[in-house]
């Protein structure tokens, strides 16, 4: 007889509290979302991911405060916090067993490092790459990227 083994889980939450959801670790794999969807969803440069098996997923409190978008043309529905807007999860029809949650909403580890690009063709020329910073005199906390070479010559170097 096997003996199941107590499976780790992690959980996350929304901006405002109302929804935790919970997912088992490892998570299956995690990435970075450059898409144009991802970028407009997230309102950010690009949203990174933790991918977690379905029946590893679940929302633990606050189901009545998530809402759903479902984009027909992709086949893809989002879901947020009815409250504080927080992206929730993100799942596709092509991958019906996965679901996909943004890594932000988690302060514990997943157990998966975000090695993979999905899009990279799509990265805006206004997103940070790892530029160096220096602090803002004045604005304690502030750091900025002092003038230099423009960050689109840099970019045509790397594809």
């Amino acid at each position: 007889m096997k003996r199941r083994v107590k499976e780790e889980i992690v959980s996350g939450s929304c901006l405002c509290g109302a929804v935790t959801i919970e997912i088992g670790v490892p998570a299956r794999w995690a990435w970075h979302d450059h898409r144009r969807a991802a970028r407009l969803a997230h309102g950010s440069a690009y949203a990174t991911f933790v991918g977690s098996w379905r029946k590893r997923f679940r929302v633990a409190e606050g189901e009545d405060s998530v809402t759903r978008f479902e984009h027909q043309a992709t086949r893809t529905a989002r879901s947020f916090c009815k409250s504080c807007g927080t992206p929730l999860f993100y799942e596709a029809a092509h991958s019906p067993q996965m679901v996909n949650v943004p890594r932000a909403l988690f302060e514990q580890r997943t157990g998966r490092e975000p090695r993979y690009h999905l899009g990279i063709e799509e990265l805006r020329d206004w997103t940070y790459m790892g530029e160096r910073l220096v602090p803002l005199k004045g604005y304690p906390g502030v750091v900025w990227e002092r003038p230099g070479k423009q960050k689109q010559h840099r970019r045509e170097s790397m594809f």
